[in-house]
């Protein structure tokens, strides 16, 4: 507890009243006045200091009632002796003091993940100092310590349970490649019978240091034509779809290649499940690359008759030669605005999250042939394994597969 400021008038009539009561006793009137028996004595003692200290006053502190001749030299002597008795009580508290503070200053600087607040602390100290003085010096209530205490078997018990699923966190942020967060731990979680909430896993995860992957920085692949004829915006961004084969959306990411060479990436993601349909990798950025991942959403799909593409102002989803393939496939085309990343944000995360979960924080993928393989690896896994968000944490081959379930059931 912090301690109360009092004004010089209520420390002076503290010191009157203790001064003027016959008998009268530190801790007597300092329970009177509802302040701590020490602060007085300090108030009285300061106040005696500047007044010279009469001899009556040394008198009835001694509990004397007979008064002293201040010029007689034994009670003079007396006097000293109890100056500096009080002295030497003071000192002795401040080293106290001092060497409880250094050795917490030393404790918490440790980083110890066990030391994880002041109580335990005075606990470790309690054989060498008495509880009350360590609650005092670091600011603690003795009552809210003893609380603690009780509470050391549930808190052990606690703490086992967080080092068995820490270990269970592990092995699924293992699995995911190091790149599941909390929210895709706790679904991987539930879904092997684990009875887990996300702000426990979250606080596990940090403890251990269990981290996803961080976004790195982009490169521009959007480079407009500004030739071409203008395409509507059917999605005014909203990229979901009641069903599969509705919606598709598509984009173009750079690939990072050691020596400052790049392949780049086009996908094709359906709107209902953010399943990857269709994709291709090369060395350019020509109309090919984009029209490839189309075809392969066309063969994966079966067809693509009917649905709606929708893209970024890039050149290459607006070339004649993009368009004709469009036409051909029976595809509605669908572009945002021009500059305005939000006009396609779902694609522009998807593939934030491919890279951060690829690269790992390395700079580049390293040779091409490598690169290719590790792309192909997670697109794969992404659909087949990998939770989304958007879908409840169920990856896109799952979401699909209920959703025909689902449709199924209710024909039935």
């Amino acid at each position: 507890m912090a301690l109360k400021d009092y004004s010089d008038e209520f420390k002076a009539d503290a010191v009157a009243l203790y001064e003027s009561t016959p008998g009268a006793t530190y801790k007597g009137i300092a329970a009177d006045l509802g302040v701590n028996r020490a602060t007085l004595r300090e108030w009285v003692l300061r106040d005696r200091e500047r007044r010279g200290g009469t001899a009556a006053a040394v008198m009835q502190a001694a509990g004397h009632g007979a008064a002293v001749s201040p010029s007689d030299p034994d009670e003079r002597v007396r006097r000293l002796e109890a100056r500096v008795a009080e002295l030497e009580a003071s000192e002795r508290k401040l080293a106290t003091e001092r060497d409880i503070l250094r050795k917490a200053a030393k404790y918490f600087a440790g980083g110890d993940e066990l030391v994880t607040s002041r109580f335990q602390f005075v606990d470790d100290h309690r054989a060498t100092y008495e509880v009350k003085r360590l609650c005092q010096v670091l600011d603690v209530n003795r009552s809210s310590y003893y609380k603690w205490l009780a509470g050391a078997q549930a808190r052990a018990a606690r703490h086992r349970d967080d080092q068995v699923l820490a270990g269970e966190i592990r092995k699924v942020h293992s699995e995911s490649g190091g790149a599941y967060g909390s929210p895709r731990v706790t679904a991987e979680l539930r879904e092997k019978g684990h009875v887990v909430n996300e702000k426990r896993v979250a606080r596990v995860m940090r403890t251990h240091s269990v981290t996803g992957i961080r976004l790195r920085r982009r490169v521009r692949t959007t480079v407009p034509d500004p030739s071409t004829t203008p395409v509507a915006d059917l999605f005014q961004r909203d990229f979901t779809a009641p069903e599969p084969g509705r919606k598709y959306m598509g984009d173009i990411t750079y690939l990072p290649l050691a020596g400052g060479k790049f392949l780049y990436l086009a996908t094709v993601l359906d709107c209902f499940s953010r399943k990857v349909v269709g994709w291709s990798i090369a060395d350019h950025m020509r109309t090919g690359l984009v029209a490839d991942a189309l075809r392969m959403a066309g063969s994966t799909r079966g067809s693509l008759d009917g649905a709606v593409f929708h893209s970024d102002h890039g050149a290459q989803y607006g070339s004649r030669a993009y368009a004709s393939l469009c036409d051909g496939l029976g595809v509605t085309r669908s572009m945002g605005a021009v500059g305005t990343s939000a006009d396609n944000a779902a694609c522009e995360s998807f593939h934030a999250s491919l890279k951060r979960e690829t690269l790992q924080g390395d700079p580049d993928y390293g040779d091409a042939d490598t690169c290719r393989r590790t792309v192909f690896a997670w697109l794969t896994r992404y659909n087949t394994r990998r939770r989304h968000s958007a879908n409840g944490h169920l990856s896109p081959d799952e979401y699909e597969r209920r959703h025909h379930a689902a449709r199924l059931t209710l024909a039935a």
